[in-house]
């Protein structure tokens, strides 16, 4: 009997809840410290720079267990696996809560992000295997729900734990949401077959990813502080990453047991659809970080007040994914991930056409209906880069494909900060050239602020660089809305049939 068959209605929901609350769990903990920064770096009597080490530790250790979980998944069992993360990950975070210094933190931290790592993955991967073949849609909507909403509850919630309780408890709430979830699924997944294979660990492969991932994410977190190449630390940082990499691409791709299976990418589904989602999820990242510090640096927005602009985009998904999930399967799914990046494209146009005079209500709106494309985003592309990968190599691809999501989030960061402080800087210069004592629109503003005092220049300098930064965020969703507008092309690449393949891995034979 298929595993999907042994599975009732009830025992299928109890399963969904206990994986997708794991994951949302995990993907909460990306977001959730980043606005306790402050409170816990003065708590443990650090600078905010050394702060920012809570944020980078768990970034560079999960972004290195990711690719392990196909060979983690097959050594143990997915079940096993997804347990065993799940129960470390609640130790690991009870442990950030009674931290009493910055190094005992980073150091938790460092374990949370490793027993992190499979999460996601698993989670996609148990739910394709349990769900039967026409209902894998609905499974991958809901947890394309959870990822969508996870990352913008989670500054919202981190502000509201820290200004309420205290910060220690942004660890803590893991702990009855984690054991719950470990039950949930133990309970439902318990009688699930167990296969597993006793592969040889590829130690080369492991050491030239943990280096080479390890720098990589590490430059990336860092280099906006240090003004990337002008800083040894960052030039050493990507010397070493070049290598390293460079190393484990050669390596991986001749090794009889990779540790993380390159091969993959020989399937045209699963290499169009990992670009996509890399790429989709980058702007996605950008517009959910741009957004938020545009409106709290030059709008004079508060945290929450931020959060809650930027909030409505997680609205639709909620209430779309489980349609979106149910009747995918009648349509082509490039045309809904088309669809979704011409939503998400035209929203970009939208916001390149607000100016400093934008309203609270007309933000919230643009962000509601960006929600659309949104929701038909994840589930469609998930499910076109799984179409043609075997069963036994689907956990490697969820594996594989959700690190380089999370990578590209990463260089989204980086680059989208850069990019748009550094257009600000371009921006601010050229208004400031073409300003002259000897020029009437000049001499008018200042006569307007009051005369041509030390005040008046530093009041005029203040309204430059808020329409500098205007000027900046208008370029930067405009280039994002091309791009969105290029993804609508590549998704096209992808060749049906997009159906998951039958199989032992899938089917629980």
């Amino acid at each position: 009997m298929s595993n999907q068959a042994s599975f009732t209605p009830p025992s299928l929901l109890m399963a969904t809840i206990g994986l997708s609350l794991a994951t949302f769990m995990q993907v909460l903990d990306t977001t959730i410290a980043n606005v306790a920064l402050p409170t816990i770096s003065g708590n443990l009597g650090v600078s905010s720079e050394q702060g920012t080490w809570v944020i980078t530790s768990f970034a560079v250790s999960n972004a290195i267990a990711l690719p392990l979980t196909g060979w983690l998944s097959r050594r143990f069992g997915e079940v096993k696996l997804f347990l065993w993360a799940t129960v470390l990950f609640v130790l690991a975070s009870f442990l950030c809560g009674i931290s009493t210094s910055m190094p005992e933190l980073i150091g938790f931290r460092v374990l949370q992000g490793l027993v992190a790592g499979p999460l996601y993955p698993m989670t996609q991967t148990l739910l394709i295997a349990v769900y039967p073949p026409a209902k894998r849609g609905m499974a991958l909507a809901l947890l394309a729900m959870v990822t969508v909403v996870a990352p913008i509850a989670g500054p919202i919630l981190g502000g509201w734990i820290t200004d309420s309780y205290s910060w220690p408890w942004i660890f803590f709430i893991n702990v009855p949401i984690g054991i719950f979830a470990v039950m949930v699924v133990r309970s439902q997944l318990k009688k699930r077959p167990v296969v597993t294979s006793h592969q040889p660990m590829d130690y080369v492969g492991l050491l030239s990813l943990i280096v080479g991932v390890g720098a990589l994410q590490i430059i990336l977190d860092k280099g906006n502080d240090l003004d990337w190449f002008e800083s040894n630390f960052i030039i050493i940082g990507a010397l070493i990453s070049v290598i390293a990499l460079a190393v484990f691409v050669i390596w991986e791709m001749t090794d009889k047991h990779p540790v993380v299976n390159l091969r993959l990418f020989a399937y045209r589904n699963f290499r169009i659809g990992t670009l996509v989602l890399v790429l989709g999820y980058a702007g996605f990242f950008g517009i959910n970080l741009i957004l938020p510090q545009w409106l709290q640096t030059q709008m004079g927005y508060t945290a929450t007040w931020a959060g809650l602009a930027v909030a409505p985009i997680g609205i639709l998904p909620v209430l779309m994914s489980p349609f979106v999930g149910k009747y995918a399967h009648k349509f082509d799914l490039r045309l809904l991930a088309g669809l979704a990046f011409l939503a998400i494209g035209l929203s970009c146009f939208m916001r390149a056409g607000f100016t400093n005079e934008v309203d609270f209500q007309h933000i919230a709106l643009v962000q509601l209906f960006m929600g659309i494309g949104v929701a038909l985003f994840f589930m469609p592309t998930l499910s076109i880069l799984m179409s043609d990968l075997p069963p036994h190599q689907i956990a490697d691809g969820a594996g594989l494909a959700t690190f380089l999501r999370t990578l590209g989030g990463s260089f989204a960061a980086s680059l989208t900060t850069w990019i748009w402080i550094r257009r600000a800087d371009q921006h601010h210069a050229y208004m400031s050239e073409h300003m002259s004592v000897y020029d009437s629109a000049t001499r008018d503003a200042l006569n307007t602020l009051g005369g041509a005092g030390d005040k008046a220049y530093m009041q005029l300098d203040q309204i430059l660089t808020s329409q500098a930064y205007m000027m900046s965020t208008v370029d930067y969703f405009t280039l994002l809305g091309w791009m969105f507008v290029g993804l609508i092309l590549l998704v096209w690449l992808a060749k049906p049939p997009f159906a998951a393949k039958a199989g032992p891995a899938a089917s629980g034979h």
